[in-house]
């Protein structure tokens, strides 16, 4: 099976491993396939394994393939670095540790990743339409447009009651006081 995802998604793969084969074109079961074939013929791929979960992504136009060092499949590491090596002029071959820093820029760890700002909800009127209105302005104030989208859209379609809709508030913001806030703000610190 080959599943799509984008390049931030390999970008969150910082403690897996696996190799990439870039500019992969057409059918890209058939590059799964043949890949699983090539590797078995080599003595690469052990004991019958293969790879069976792969995944797509595009990067500057390319498609290319990752083919994840999972623990169901068993793999001779040294055969497939030589291989590697040797068919890189072909395939374009490469670890996803190497890939992810020389063309992404690096890993973004989960605890990296854009944090939830401060939203002074405590003490407003507690309208739930003017606190997601308030929640909503502060994540587009923080550049979080899509998550401000995605937060409205959710409470709209999902929450089912009063505080279904503050738990998915607080998904995305941190709930602070207002008086906090405005402490804050008289100190030029801008939440």
């Amino acid at each position: 099976m080959i599943r799509e995802i984008t390049t931030d998604d390999l970008r969150r793969m910082e403690n897996k491993e696996g190799l990439i084969l870039q500019d992969c074109g057409g059918d890209l079961q058939e590059w799964q396939d043949g890949i699983n074939d090539l590797l078995t013929k080599e003595n690469i791929l052990l004991d019958g394994s293969k790879f069976e979960n792969c995944f797509s992504f595009e990067h500057k136009g390319i498609t290319c393939l990752l083919f994840p060092f999972e623990e169901n499949v068993k793999l001779d590491t040294g055969k497939l670095a030589v291989w590697r090596l040797r068919s890189h002029s072909t395939f374009g071959g490469t670890w996803l540790s190497d890939y992810v820093p020389i063309h992404l820029g690096g890993f973004t760890a989960e605890h990296q990743e854009q944090q939830k700002p401060d939203c002074p909800l405590i003490g407003q009127d507690g309208n739930i339409f003017n606190l997601m209105g308030i929640a909503s302005r502060t994540l587009r104030r923080k550049g979080m447009t899509d998550q401000a989208t995605e937060m409205c859209d959710r409470i709209a379609q999902t929450a089912g009651s009063y505080y279904e809709a503050l738990n998915i508030i607080g998904e995305y913001v941190n709930i602070t006081s207002a008086e906090d806030a405005d402490i804050d703000e008289d100190q030029g610190m801008v939440m």
